[in-house]
């Protein structure tokens, strides 16, 4: 049966019966714990993603590996990430598998996309808090393409280490109508540094907005950050 399924799977398009694909999904659903058969059944999605197939069987490929993948289908997902039709629903897979290789294909890709593409690789960067990233995105905080700089801004702010918020506020001085994002986005590292107990560096942060200078409602968010590091227990900087 499952060998059926892959093979309607070929000429697949959201339109058509889901049942035809029901075997694939139950054996993602019988895999889990099952180690032999999860790599049986990644290895027939790897070799049908590499084959000719509906855009829409590949972008459910794409939905299945994010469940079941792991570095094994990292080149094949990664070779996808320069394709305006595939970029989207590759970045999801690679967001979800936890594999290191998966992150690098990622970080390998930013120099090789522009635009949109390069914006959503961003965001999986960010959505994967992947800290190897932080110099590269660091290096984008001031593109000549707006979108580019807001995602790294953003992307950096979900990180939340004390090197994305060094980063961000190192480029806060020079950031003239994109300071608001990335006051955010500094103050999203703090909380992530509070969230683990890195009390001493978020206080640090939330210290340099409390300042007249900033805005009302930037002093209010940092006092209160302030308020909650005096709660909490402190650790050494990771």
């Amino acid at each position: 049966m499952l060998e059926t399924a892959f093979e309607a799977l070929k000429t697949f398009d959201w339109g058509s019966d889901l049942a035809a694909l029901a075997p694939i999904e139950d054996a993602a659903t019988a895999s889990h714990g099952k180690p032999e058969a999860r790599q049986d059944l990644e290895n027939r999605l790897i070799a049908a993603l590499k084959g000719t197939l509906t855009r829409d069987a590949q972008d459910y490929i794409c939905r299945k590996l994010a469940n079941v993948g792991t570095a094994a289908a990292v080149p094949t997902l990664a070779g996808l990430l320069l394709n305006k039709g595939n970029s989207h629903m590759s970045r999801f897979a690679l967001e979800q598998i936890p594999a290191p290789e998966a992150a690098a294909a990622l970080r390998d890709a930013l120099p090789k996309v522009s635009g949109d593409l390069k914006v959503g690789v961003i965001s999986s960067i960010g959505a994967r808090r992947d800290r190897s990233a932080v110099a590269a995105l660091s290096g984008l905080l001031a593109d000549s393409d707006a979108s580019v700089a807001r995602a790294a801004t953003l992307a950096l702010g979900a990180i939340g280490s004390v090197e994305s918020a060094a980063a961000l506020q190192t480029a806060l001085r020079t950031a003239g109508d994109r300071r608001s994002t990335m006051i955010d986005a500094v103050l999203s590292c703090a909380e992530s540094l509070l969230a683990s107990n890195q009390v001493a560096d978020a206080s640090s942060i939330y210290k340099a907005f409390t300042h007249e200078s900033q805005p009302r409602i930037v002093r209010l968010a940092a006092t209160r950050g302030l308020l909650a590091c005096a709660t909490k227990p402190s650790v050494r900087s990771v």
